[in-house]
């Protein structure tokens, strides 16, 4: 009978704690999955991981699992009501977005805030459809993580994606290889187009169709 009574008790934690995040995050508005901020993330972590702990625990009892949640609830929505009316608590507490690239330029020091590399950059912009940079004019980082993109009308669509060759004034080996080129071609090819030293550059992308689109430090934000 005890036993029984266990499950039971489990059952309509379960029932209880089901009804009240439903209730909660439709309290704190509806978002979808591409707006979720890391702040957004961490509640919700928080608010799961409370109806977690009380239903396994038979000392946490349904009336202190109630208490919790709507504690939680109450915290995260008198959050959401101040950033909303207080801008200056909005960066700190739900982020703001970043420009990752100005009319065409890297910003680099929004990348490093960003704790993102240039090739990580590239393979986000690919999933949007852009396989060069030089067909980007604008990029936001969202708070959501995602990035949103502008393309640049005056360059082409790239019809043929493009190679990373040289990455803060390093080569890449691998995509050498990739290429089908080797370093004394990387070289040559680079003198020609007035650059004399790797340090200098801060990107160089190569394909066959359009050939180089190099920027340098000086270039970059």
């Amino acid at each position: 009978m005890a036993e029984l009574e266990i499950y039971l008790t489990i059952f309509l934690k379960l029932m209880i704690g089901l009804a009240s995040l439903v209730f909660v995050t439709r309290l704190l508005g509806k978002k979808h999955m591409s707006q979720v901020t890391p702040f957004d993330f961490v509640y919700a972590l928080i608010l799961g991981g409370t109806v977690e702990e009380t239903i396994y625990h038979m000392d946490h009892t349904i009336p202190q699992m109630l208490f919790s949640i709507a504690a939680w609830g109450i915290l995260i929505f008198a959050v959401e009501k101040i950033t909303q009316k207080y801008d200056r608590l909005r960066a700190p507490l739900k982020g703001r977005s970043q420009v990752l690239m100005r009319d065409g330029k890297v910003s680099i020091k929004e990348l490093e805030r960003a704790n993102l590399e240039l090739e990580q950059l590239r393979g986000m912009l690919r999933q949007k459809g852009f396989f060069s940079l030089r067909e980007v004019k604008y990029v936001f980082l969202e708070t959501s993580g995602e990035i949103s993109v502008m393309r640049d009308g005056e360059q082409p669509a790239a019809d043929h994606p493009s190679i990373l060759l040289v990455d803060e004034g390093r080569i890449h080996e691998d995509n050498l290889h990739e290429a089908g080129v080797d370093e004394k071609w990387l070289l040559s090819s680079l003198a020609e187009e007035g650059i004399d030293n790797l340090k200098d550059i801060y990107y160089a992308e190569w394909s066959k169709p359009h050939g180089f689109y190099i920027k340098k430090y000086e270039h970059c934000l």
